[in-house]
């Protein structure tokens, strides 16, 4: 798989590069699936947009761990995202299934690596992690699922094959380091190895078959 290596230090410069890395399958009317503060709002254009979300300044407040139905009809948009947002839901696997429902053409999916936060802190035996543990007050945003590079890869290539959806690109993205110390790693860590131990994010772009694409 192609990896593309960046950085991303905030929010804001993760949806500055999905604005530019995917800026031409927005066209017309986008969906943003748990958009939280919702920055692409401002920042495309040009692009009907809309996003949903529990909490932040969605346009539609909408809390997606109870919800069976998203309350679009089928195909409304041309475009939907999520970004880094499934893993935070018990029914994942539903609002999987919902996207593509109300998705007329492109969806664009992107799934952590959940592994590359917590392998130091368990190498070294203290520390903690993002999204996980047991915190004395309830949390207000956490995961509900712990996965590899591996099982996300393969996670969203199911998805295009139970779903008759075309994959249109799969890629990963780490965070940056000198070429001597990435070829070292991967000397000492091989194949999807590496890949669990370092990559950041598993990004996919799929496509609806023309069939699906015109039924209402």
């Amino acid at each position: 798989m192609q990896t593309e290596y960046i950085h991303f230090p905030s929010r804001e410069a993760r949806s500055k590069f999905v604005a530019k890395r995917f800026q031409t399958y927005f066209s017309d009317s986008l969906l943003d699936v748990g958009c939280f503060e919702a920055p692409l709002r401002d920042i495309l254009e040009g692009v009907k947009y809309t996003g949903i979300d529990v909490s932040g300044k969605p346009d539609v407040e909408l809390n997606l761990e109870n919800c069976t139905r998203l309350p679009f009809e089928t195909g409304e948009f041309q475009c939907v995202i999520c970004i880094d947002v499934l893993e935070h839901l018990d029914n994942m696997h539903a609002i999987f299934h919902e996207i593509i429902r109300v998705a007329k053409r492109h969806i664009i999916i992107s799934l952590p690596n959940c592994w590359r936060d917590a392998r130091r802190p368990i190498e070294r035996g203290r520390g903690t992690f993002a999204h996980y543990g047991l915190p004395v007050d309830p949390p207000t945003d956490r995961h509900k699922w712990f996965f590899n590079y591996t099982q996300a890869k393969e996670f969203l290539e199911r998805q295009s094959q139970e779903n008759s959806l075309r994959i249109v690109e799969m890629f990963a993205t780490e965070k940056p380091k000198p070429w001597p110390a990435r070829a070292f790693r991967k000397i000492l860590y091989r194949g999807e190895r590496y890949s669990n131990r370092y990559t950041q994010t598993v990004w996919a772009v799929y496509e609806k078959h023309k069939g699906d694409m015109n039924r209402d």
